[in-house]
Order: C-alpha cells, then structure tokens, then sequence
C-alpha cells in the first residue's frame, strides 16, 4: 500500500530533529505542529521509520480527522474510516486517547462511542454481528483537540524509546528518545569522543554511540505492525537487512562515562553491553569533583536536580562544581538538560543557546555551550 498518511510524536522541542530524521527514511510531504509531524510514506517506510527513528515516541497510521462537537458528530465521522484496510474480522482493536479543549472531554464516553462505530463499519463491511478479537491486536488511538478528532492506528506496540537495552535503569533515567535528541543536537558524529561525568544508567552515552555507529535504536526489538498480514514480512526483513548493512564500526568514536554510584557504573556497562556497544564505552567510579573532559569530547549531561529545598540547595553547589569542572568551550563543547531556570546562574556561565524540551511532564532547557 502506498500513500499512507502516518504519524510520529515527539518531546516538544525535538521537532525539527525529528523531522531530519523523517526525511532520511524516505517520510514525504512533512507536516509539523507541536510535539508531532505528519508525513506520507509506504509500507516500507512504515517499517524504516520504527527501526530508525530515535527521537520519536511512535508511528501512527491517521485513519481520519473530522470535526467532533457531539456524540453524534464523533460516531458519523469514525464510521466513515476505513478501518477494514487494516483491522480483519478475527484482530482485536482496543480504544484509547485523549481530549482537550473540547467539548467531547469525557474520554471514557469517546472510547465506547468510538469502539461502538469501529464495530457497526466492520458489521457492516465482513457481514458478521459479533467479533471474537482473538487475532492480532490493532490499537486504536484518538485524539480530540479543540473539537477535532483524529483517528490513529498504533504500529509500534511498546514506544519506541523501549529499545531493548535498558532492561533495569537508575531512580530519574532520561528517556531513550530525548536522549537521542540531546545527542544529535550535539551533532555526535563517527569520529566523536563523548563523555558524561554522571552518567546514571548510561543512556546519553548508549545512544550516542547508535548515532556514531549507525545503529538503527529500533533493531533489537519488535513492532506491533510486524504481526499484521497486510503488511508482507518481506517488508521488514528488507529493512531490518538495510539497517544491518548500514551499521558503521570503522570510526573512531569513543564514549566516557563517570559516576560516584557503583552501581550505576555497572548498570551503564551492564546496558551497552545489552545495546552491542561495550566495546565502545569506557566507565568509571568518579566523582564530579575529579573530572576532566578530554581533548576535543563533547560532554553530554542530565545532573540530578532536587525538587525539595534540601534537595535544591545541593543540586545548586552541584552546578557550582560543574562550572568549575567542565571549562566548556569551542573544542570541548558541553550540553546540559536541566529545570533549574538559574541553571547558569549557579554553573558560572551563560549558555551560548537554550533550548526548551520536556523531560517527562518536567520543563527543562538545554544549556547549549559550544563557542
């Protein structure tokens, strides 16, 4: 099938790496709004982008979007989708979404009205009065925002931040498709050295090396859509080849990782062996105060921060000491995620760019030194 409209969600912020991203999977007529980007695309697209997108959450198919001011109006506008392009007459096809901003704002009342058309067009198409949704599962997402419902296929399954490595992860782990982010922000490349002086359970410095390296983030896991029979398995056995093919082990790039934590030094060596990158990461027992970026790294950060006065105070004389330690500067460039809107009060020096992204519920800005 070709022309399929698709979907793919995003930290706010990440937009436009996300929409490279897109691009270079071969993602067509790109339509960005905040925290998410449309595109067109064909089956193998659909599978390209689970396997290589790394900043974004997961990939939808849009069934349709309508006007949906009433119960009435929400029902007219579902039953019209074709859900019998992908939803067979034995496959299960839960609900679930969001409203906001509308007047349809009971989403347990839009999930029974949306499930009840979802039913009425598939009685109608395959002639039966009754599914047994015993076959494989298509969930059904929508989102009503300001009155308009959009109808949304999930081929993903689990997001896609669960890349398969971090089984086992510290207390406040950064997500997996954040991190990318930060890291192609860097601009992380096949000859980069990155360091992280706090690197907790190893996830900025597991997915630079998947930039450096060219690892697809989604190839040691499964997809939903992998199961569904209108999709041929060629499709994805062809990507996943692609992507087996495209990986790069010949440049030099290294990764460095430091934590006063034993245990979170042996859970980042634990997870990049898991991520088929150990061999690229050398991690030690280090406290911040001891830290030295090498020659020409780029060092990537998500210091702990404190959400209680106590908390607060410490994670400031934590930046006091960053700002002592890191010298960033246009050799050794340094990103650092935090919510502390003082942030560069406390580290000594104002960034030379912000940018403001999401981690979680909890706005953040990335301290962007690089000059």
């Amino acid at each position: 099938m070709s022309n399929i409209k698709m979907c793919v969600p995003c930290h706010f912020g990440l937009e436009s790496v996300l929409a490279y991203e897109i691009k270079k999977i071969g993602g067509e007529g790109l339509v960005t709004t905040d925290g998410k980007i449309s595109f067109y695309g064909d089956f193998n697209t659909l599978a390209r982008a689970n396997l290589w997108i790394a900043s974004g959450e997961r990939v939808l198919i849009e069934l349709g979007s309508f006007p949906a001011r009433s119960f009435e109006e929400l029902f007219g506008g579902v039953e019209r989708l074709p859900l019998e392009d992908f939803v067979g007459r034995e496959d299960a096809f839960p609900v679930k979404g969001h409203s906001l901003n509308s007047q349809l704002h009971s989403v347990p009342d839009c999930q029974r009205i949306i499930k009840k058309a979802c039913v009425r067009r598939l009685e109608r198409i395959y002639g039966i009065s009754h599914f047994e949704e015993t076959g494989a599962k298509r969930q059904i997402q929508f989102s009503i925002h300001k009155d308009i419902a959009t109808v949304y296929l999930d081929t993903s399954g689990v997001g896609l931040h669960k890349r398969g490595y971090r089984r086992n992860s510290n207390d406040a782990p950064i997500k997996e498709t954040l991190a990318a982010g930060i890291v192609d922000l860097a601009r992380v490349r096949s000859n980069s050295v990155v360091c992280d002086p706090m690197c907790g359970s190893g996830t900025l410095l597991i997915e630079s090396a998947f930039k450096a390296l060219k690892v697809a983030p989604g190839l040691r896991r499964s997809f939903a859509a992998q199961k569904w029979e209108q999709i041929p398995q060629k499709v994805w056995q062809n990507a996943r080849a692609e992507a087996m093919e495209a990986i790069d082990r010949q440049g030099s790039f290294e990764a460095f990782g430091w934590d006063i934590d034993e245990a979170a030094v042996e859970l980042t060596q634990d997870n990049a062996r898991k991520a088929g990158v150990g061999s690229k990461l050398t991690v030690r027992r280090q406290d911040i105060s001891a830290f030295t970026a090498p020659e020409n790294s780029i060092t990537l950060c998500n210091p702990p921060y404190g959400e209680r006065m106590l908390e607060l105070k410490e994670a400031e004389e934590l930046y006091r000491r960053m700002g002592q330690r890191f010298s960033p500067s246009k050799d050794r460039p340094c990103y650092i995620i935090s919510p502390h809107e003082e942030f560069e009060k406390f580290f000594g020096k104002k960034a030379d760019k912000k940018r403001k992204l999401y981690n979680g519920m909890i706005k953040c800005n990335l301290y962007m030194y690089y000059k």
